[in-house]
């Protein structure tokens, strides 16, 4: 019983829910490799449950984007921004992507927010 109480205790409140998510900053490709390439953004704290995802749809057709890629993060309360960091692994040399990305909590909703179409370049 001690337990189950401390890993209560160390679980993050629910955070006050934003009015109004933004992307603030990106977004954009800081690495593009051969085996790992990173797409980051910066959003206004969306609030609401501790854990979301930011997602990276994308593919070779800008009308066609049908592979997913995502990646959890906590947020912090203290924080007034966070900041979503997706990897895709291992894309083929000389492709040019396109994508766009969004960000939902755990539950699957959406923080109401998305990019617009972006593109890069495999090496």
């Amino acid at each position: 019983m001690i337990l189950s109480g401390s890993l209560l205790a160390q679980e993050s409140p629910t955070i006050p829910r934003a009015e109004r998510v933004r992307i603030s900053e990106g977004p954009e490709v800081p690495l593009v490799g051969g085996y790992l390439t990173v797409i980051r953004w910066t959003v206004d704290n969306p609030g609401g449950i501790p854990v979301h995802y930011g997602i990276v749809h994308y593919g070779t057709n800008p009308k066609t984007l049908s592979q997913t890629a995502k990646n959890p993060i906590r947020l912090n309360p203290y924080h007034s921004a966070t900041v979503f960091r997706v990897n895709l692994y291992d894309l083929p040399p000389r492709t040019t992507y396109y994508y766009t990305v969004e960000s939902q909590d755990s539950k699957g909703k959406s923080d109401g927010v998305t990019s617009p179409i972006k593109t890069f370049t495999t090496r």
